[in-house]
């Protein structure tokens, strides 16, 4: 079916003309509307209020008038849009904690820092600002471009002269199609310090230049990091860290402290932050703050957040940062309008921009005073005539028979323009007394000397430099003050444990590998002989294995068969009664399908003096340094690179200078020094620790503690332990001694321990039944025997467990894991030790 176009109309497909509506909506959007103008740094709604109340009159020396009038003219004159959106600007251009210098005088209720809104437009009265008269300094003198208004009627300035650089002063933000701008406040002594110091050197750096602006000034004060400022500065984007101001006051009568907030982030409501505060210690996500009260007054702000008797000040502290908006962040984009383009700017353009704007004004306002230099003088030259030749000026006045005849004869005769003709007739006769003929002689001589200053000022950039200079410093002797945003050196990143009490938990790990923590008070300290407190109840054939005190903040390293390594923050356990048996290890690693905890290492910090000692199936050893493990990932990171058919058997924590002794299944045992092997990498393999015969494998290794004994327990049910002294030190690599006489009555080793005569070993055999032996009861007899039964067995009944319990019958203490009594079994040595 054909289409009749009608007269006039032309085809055109819908993507294009979408295309090119949508585009040219975004342009209006992005050019007058949402993104300042890098010159005077306002938006057209700010500088058509400001223009509007300069044209009635509204200035900072004048009467307030009521600001429904004000919005009237500009949006009547200037701005067709909605008035409640001429308003609000209106209101914020009057906030003090909005803008770092108010360019509206405001009088009546303009809104608070907590959000409280402002009166109606018809209850309250505004004026300019005197500082905003700088931005309007001189628009009378042909500075700035005019442009018709919406309906053509009237004119308009497409930007102000702007005296001060308001851009980075006041900062702006908005958001456009496609782009947003965020521009913070600056000191305005520090702005023109900077602006100053480029008009003497233009090759500044953007670093040179932070030595006079180091960083933005928000109305609100507070604290600024210095992280991320040169970013900002010199990329034009870059994300500032704030954080309220806090002090601590503590009342010695009743023993409590309280937190004071005095100074919050910039654009952070108040009031919201104390709804906040209430929820997050109503949900308990915060403890320890008994009271929470607002006693701002019109001497300044103060929050009080009272704590309980045992709360920890900074831990509250680093919860309300990390918690709420006392500490924010402030997401810089320096872009503006450039040429008519918007662009982003860096700290050197932005002030470079506003220096190249001035130099124009000025100019602009010298060519325009030395145009009219030029004027006046051509009428003061008509003047000097006259006097010269007063008498026949008036004789031919009087002979005149009208204005225009005597216009006429003036030119005639004395050879004058028309303008100083008409300027003659105008004359008031006393001005032809002979002070005001003196005075009509000096003003001639003065105008002639301004007009040589204009002509010097035009031909000489240097002189348009030093006049931009010298006004600035009138600016800042006349509005600058004191910084009020506060920059701190580092920003520190608050990490979970920032924000949790650090106090000793009772970690226990049963040995079927469920882990959980208490308090260390949940433990109270009872006199041997009581009957102890049980730090969880098991399956039956579970029981505690391993049980020591660690730092919330401490870690706990896990290494798997695999060789690789996890890590755990002990805060990160699950907190459990007494009762529970806890979480399973397994599920709190991501683990492979075929990988198995062998080993943990509980860790304060990763000292520079502690190694870890591996030990593996097939008798290598590997000693590494602690702080090689200190950035693990949460898939793990390799801990020993292994072969195929090895892994893992057992880790120790070192001093470096310990004597390391590995046991065998076949009854062989080799005791070295710890500095036989040299440190090694994370990702290397190790060195060999014993030759093994075929078939045999390590099953053990122990850091010699020569107090103890070592017992060896074999599958049959046999063991015995040894006194340490009798294993001599050899050198690694050997095949060392026996250990004990492996028969086919005792069956393979499967179990070595280092243990002191108050330990308990608890056997498990491949039947179900768990046998719980005090190590006193058992022998010390030589390394070459087979030692003594500790288990009667069934049948086809072996051992295939030892291990040393955590828990004593008879003793409820806990000791503290400082090294002088440590806990647990051989796999976990002292947080920290």
């Amino acid at each position: 079916m054909e289409t009749t176009l009608k007269p006039g109309k032309l085809p055109i497909a819908i993507e294009d003309e979408m295309r090119q509506s949508y585009t040219d909506y975004a342009m209006s959007v992005i050019i007058g509307r949402a993104l300042p103008d890098a010159r005077d740094g306002l938006k057209p709604v700010h500088h058509r209020i400001l223009y509007a109340m300069s044209e009635l009159g509204n200035d900072w020396n004048r009467p307030y008038k009521k600001a429904a009038r004000v919005v009237g003219d500009v949006i009547g004159k200037f701005h067709p849009h909605g008035d409640v959106a001429v308003y609000d600007t209106l209101v914020r251009m009057a906030q003090d904690f909005s803008m770092r210098y108010p360019l509206v005088d405001g009088q009546g209720n303009f809104g608070s820092v907590d959000g409280d809104p402002p009166a109606a437009m018809r209850y309250t009265e505004v004026r300019m600002a005197r500082i905003a008269a700088e931005l309007l300094a001189d628009i009378d003198r042909e500075t700035v471009d005019f442009t018709p208004n919406y309906d053509e009627t009237l004119q308009e300035p497409v930007v102000l002269p702007a005296r001060i650089p308001n851009l980075l002063v006041n900062g702006s933000s908005g958001i456009a199609v496609g782009m947003a701008t965020n521009i913070p406040p600056h000191s305005l002594g520090e702005v023109v310090d900077a602006l100053v110091a480029l008009v003497g050197n233009p090759q500044l750096s953007v670093d040179e230049l932070m030595q006079y602006v180091p960083g933005p000034d928000f109305p609100t004060a507070g604290l600024l990091y210095k992280s991320g400022i040169r970013d900002a500065y010199v990329t034009g984007r870059g994300v500032l860290q704030m954080r309220a101001r806090a002090g601590v006051e503590t009342d010695e009568r009743k023993g409590k402290s309280a937190i004071i907030v005095t100074e919050l982030p910039y654009q952070v409501n108040k009031a919201r932050l104390i709804e906040r505060i209430a929820e997050l210690v109503n949900e308990k996500r915060i403890d320890g703050i008994s009271d929470l009260r607002d006693e701002s007054d019109r001497r300044g702000m103060r929050i009080v957040i009272e704590l309980k008797r045992d709360a920890v000040t900074e831990v509250v502290m680093n919860q309300l940062y990390k918690l709420t908006p006392m500490q924010e962040s402030f997401g810089v984009i320096m872009l503006a309008i450039v040429g008519g383009r918007p662009k982003l700017l860096n700290l050197k353009e932005a002030l470079q921009v506003f220096l190249d704007h001035r130099k124009e004004v000025v100019t602009r306002r010298t060519i325009y005073d030395l145009r009219k230099a030029r004027e006046r003088l051509h009428i003061l030259d008509g003047l000097k005539i006259a006097i010269e030749s007063l008498d026949a000026v008036l004789q031919l006045i009087r002979a005149a028979k009208d204005p225009a005849t005597a216009k006429e004869g003036l030119i005639g005769r004395f050879g004058l323009s028309a303008v100083q003709a008409q300027a003659i007739l105008d004359m008031r006769l006393q001005r032809l007394t002979n002070l005001e003929r003196d005075r009509i002689v000096e003003e001639h001589a003065e105008v002639r000397k301004q007009i040589a200053r204009f002509e010097e000022i035009l031909a000489d950039e240097r002189e348009v430099a030093k006049i931009i200079v010298n006004e600035l410093a009138e600016v800042r002797k006349q509005y600058a003050d004191a910084r009020r945003t506060e920059i701190v050196d580092e920003s520190v990143e608050l990490s979970i444990e920032d924000l949790i009490a650090e106090e000793d938990m009772v970690v226990t790990i049963s040995h079927e590998g469920y882990i959980k923590r208490n308090p260390v008070t949940l433990y109270r300290a009872q006199r041997r002989g009581g009957r102890g407190k049980i730090g969880a109840v098991t399956k039956e054939e579970d029981f505690v294995e391993h049980l020591f005190v660690a730092s919330t903040h401490s870690y706990i390293l896990f290494f798997t068969t695999k060789g690789k390594l996890y890590w755990i923050k002990v805060h990160e356990l699950p907190q459990a009664g007494r009762a529970a048996r806890g979480k399973a290890i397994v599920n709190l690693l991501r683990l492979r399908g075929d990988e198995k905890v062998s080993a943990f290492l509980p860790v304060r910090e990763f000292v520079a003096d502690r190694y870890v000692m591996f030990a593996t199936k097939q008798g290598t050893v590997k000693k590494t340094a602690l702080e090689e493990y200190s950035n693990p990932r949460p898939s793990g990171i390799i801990a020993i690179k292994l072969d195929d058919d090895d892994e893992v058997i057992g880790v120790r924590l070192t001093n470096g200078q310990s004597e390391i002794i590995l046991s065998t299944c076949d009854g062989q045992a080799i005791r070295f020094r710890e500095t036989d092997a040299r440190p090694m990498g994370r990702a290397t393999a190790g060195v060999r620790g014993i030759q093994l015969d075929p078939g045999d494998r390590v099953v053990a290794v122990d850091a010699v503690e020569p107090e103890a004994t070592l017992l060896a327990v074999a599958e049959n049910g046999y063991g015995k332990r040894t006194a340490m002294d009798e294993y001599r030190l050899q050198s690694r690599g050997g095949k060392g001694i026996i250990t004990m006489r492996v028969t086919e009555k005792t069956g393979r080793v499967l179990g070595v321990r280092m243990v002191r005569d108050d330990d308990d070993i608890m056997l498990i055999t491949n039947g179900g039944k768990l046998i719980r032996t005090p190590v006193r009861g058992i022998s010390v007899i030589g390394r070459n025997t087979q030692g003594v039964r500790l288990i009667d067995l069934e049948p086809g009944e072996k051992v295939v467990g030892v291990a040393t319990l955590a828990e004593k019958e008879s003793d409820g203490e806990v000791t503290n894991g400082n090294g002088d009594d440590p806990v647990g079994g051989p796999e976990a040595p002292p947080d920290g030790e």
